[in-house]
């Protein structure tokens, strides 16, 4: 017996299950509490709003992690640049996204760059 298609449209994902899922494909060991505060920042960023989901969920992944995981707001409240103090966190900031199962790496020319935002 074959299965006949559904057939009523389903409908499109949320922005927020579009940003969640993503971020599930991104970083597939992310914890579930820092998951939903990572799409939270992403949602919340005016400069996101018109990202594609896996944009949104990059950004969001990354400057969630230097903001919380790293000591990239001490060292900007010591008076250094974004750069410098992106820098100096860089290698705290690889070692939180691999151990989420991240495999992109971020690099000195991303940082400089502005690859990902603050």
């Amino acid at each position: 017996m074959t299965r006949r298609p559904d057939p009523r449209p389903s409908a499109p994902p949320t922005r927020r299950e579009a940003v969640e899922a993503a971020l599930s494909r991104l970083a597939p060991r992310v914890p579930e509490f820092e998951a939903e505060a990572i799409v939270d920042r992403a949602l919340a960023s005016t400069g996101l709003r018109g990202a594609a989901p896996e944009t949104a969920a990059w950004l969001g992944l990354v400057s969630y992690a230097r903001h919380v995981f790293t000591e990239y707001d001490s060292l900007l409240a010591e008076g250094y640049d974004q750069d410098s103090a992106r820098h100096f966190v860089l290698d705290d900031l690889n070692a939180v996204l691999a151990e989420w199962g991240v495999r992109r790496r971020i690099g000195e020319d991303e940082e400089a760059s502005g690859g990902a935002s603050a």
